[in-house]
């Protein structure tokens, strides 16, 4: 868990029924209605509460707790379940006015008949198969984003799909309240990084303010030597630290520059309420470094960053790590930087000039300097370290003019065919599904960007639940993937955006 994500955030557990049934079976219906909300908050590890609310049972009362959700801060989600039938036009007002995401539980008391004893009121009172009918009917013509999970609360499964929509509600929370703070403009010239950040946000909801890069520089400016002092220690047990970079070493001059830069980041994104950040090589105004270290370790701490002023990027980073919080793995912001055709199976050498995240990895990082080669400014200070193998995927935000997109491939991250030891940055080896061929391919006909976000912690339904929850369209790569169908399907995806527009 990072420092970022430990705000109390619940999901709500909402049951319909009706006045019909009596005053015992309603009170029957609310005790197992709470059994089953607290059988599945307790059997999900999510990272949100799932908090029962008192049965509805009349238009008034859904109307009232949609509002109540909608407007409550720590409420980022509900969950609807007909526990008896519920007459769906009870329903139109509150749902109409919901404003945070909706999963339907379809789910029932008992997961096997009792056959030798049901009877009327047996019937009467677990009426879920034809009352969440009802209610899904209502849905549907509303056409209201919404996920639908089918079965017993015990089943392992179902609590699977439950828990990640949690994820994808965090992570549309997340959104919904993202400031970015945005060092510079983007890398001149370059298309996919640049884009309506107005549009942005009324889409997505998070916001991105622009600052001069000598804002940062008058912030390093005010670091003391002794909070410096406070940090290098942390270096020092935390990595492997390149002798000349520790206290007597001939540079450790620039680990203290590039600590300075750690502190002045860290403070100014604390003070603005902000959770994700870029920067440019291309302006760096005062700096001496390009700031390398000190985005990683922000990183490894929950923030999103973008290089070259990516902004898409760097918030779509902060809400995939917020939806991945706790999970075992990493995620990272990635870049897929050359190839190897052959011999053997393809594969990409994702890295950047700095920037990858270690939480990728569980090996212990080492940090070194070595020359940048761009950006005019003296050689930066990096951790270095290899991915750890294991299944991931690879994703990216684009504003492809009309729409955004989110892309996704499937990969395997895989040791590298020999040491790199020439290579002076982080960096990733993987195996793209179903072929680099047929991968690249479709991730160039779909417009995905060069800079993505690669995780080892993010499963694939989540990422299909955050799409559904922000509207936003969803293009898979996967093991299955052929590229003449793929291409089809977007020219299909096309056509139907520009119908529903």
């Amino acid at each position: 868990m990072s420092t970022l994500d430990n705000q109390k955030l619940e999901v709500w557990f909402l049951t319909g029924t009706q006045s019909l049934y009596g005053e015992q079976t309603l009170e029957t219906v609310a005790q197992q209605s709470r059994e089953v909300s607290i059988l599945l908050a307790t059997s999900i590890n999510s990272p949100v509460d799932i908090i029962w609310k008192p049965i509805l049972k009349s238009p008034v009362e859904i109307r009232r707790a949609m509002q109540d959700a909608s407007s409550n801060d720590s409420c980022i989600g509900v969950i609807v379940w007909m526990h008896t039938f519920s007459p769906a036009k009870m329903w139109i007002s509150g749902l109409q006015i919901l404003t945070k995401p909706l999963l339907h539980l379809h789910t029932q008391v008992n997961a096997e008949l009792p056959w030798a004893t049901i009877d009327m009121d047996f019937m009467n009172l677990n009426q879920a198969a034809h009352g969440d009918r009802e209610h899904g009917h209502l849905q549907a013509r509303l056409n209201r984003g919404r996920k639908i999970v089918v079965g017993h609360v015990s089943d392992q499964r179902v609590q699977q799909r439950v828990l990640h929509w949690t994820r994808a509600a965090l992570g549309w929370h997340t959104a919904q309240n993202l400031k970015l703070a945005r060092f510079g403009d983007n890398m001149r010239f370059v298309a996919v990084t640049d884009g309506d950040k107005t549009g942005a946000q009324i889409k997505l909801g998070f916001s991105v303010e622009a600052y001069g890069v000598n804002a940062l520089v008058d912030a390093v400016a005010k670091v003391s030597d002794k909070e410096i002092d406070a940090l290098i220690p942390e270096y020092l047990e935390k990595y492997e630290v390149a002798p000349e970079l520790k206290p007597g070493g001939a540079r450790h001059e620039s680990l203290r520059y590039a600590a300075s830069q750690e502190i002045a980041l860290r403070n100014f994104l604390v003070s603005g309420g902000f959770q994700a950040f870029t920067t440019n090589f291309e302006d760096l105004g005062g700096l001496r470094q390009l700031p390398g270290l000190a985005v990683q370790r922000l990183m490894a701490d929950g923030y999103g960053f973008g290089g070259e002023g990516d902004w898409k990027t760097s918030a779509f980073l902060r809400i995939v790590k917020a939806m991945t919080a706790g999970i075992q793995g990493g995620t990272s912001f990635m870049e897929d930087y050359t190839y190897h055709f052959g011999p053997g199976e393809p594969k990409v050498l994702g890295a950047h000039m700095l920037e990858v995240c270690p939480t990728i990895t569980s090996a212990k990082p080492r940090i070194e300097i070595h020359p940048l080669g761009i950006g005019d400014r003296e050689d930066p200070v990096r951790m270095v370290f290899s991915a750890t193998p294991g299944k991931g995927l690879v994703t990216c935000l684009t504003d492809i003019g009309d729409r955004y997109r989110i892309v996704s491939n499937e990969i395997e991250v895989v040791k590298p065919d020999a040491p790199l030891p020439k290579l002076p940055v982080a960096h990733a080896v993987w195996k793209p599904a179903p072929s680099l061929e047929v991968s690249a391919e479709s991730w160039i006909y779909a417009g995905g960007s060069h800079h993505t976000v690669m995780s080892t912690a993010l499963d694939i339904e989540v990422l299909q639940d955050f799409a559904e929850i922000a509207g936003v369209e969803l293009l898979e790569i996967n093991a299955k993937t052929d590229a003449q169908t793929f291409r089809h399907n977007v020219k299909w995806n096309s056509a139907v955006h520009k119908f529903q527009a």
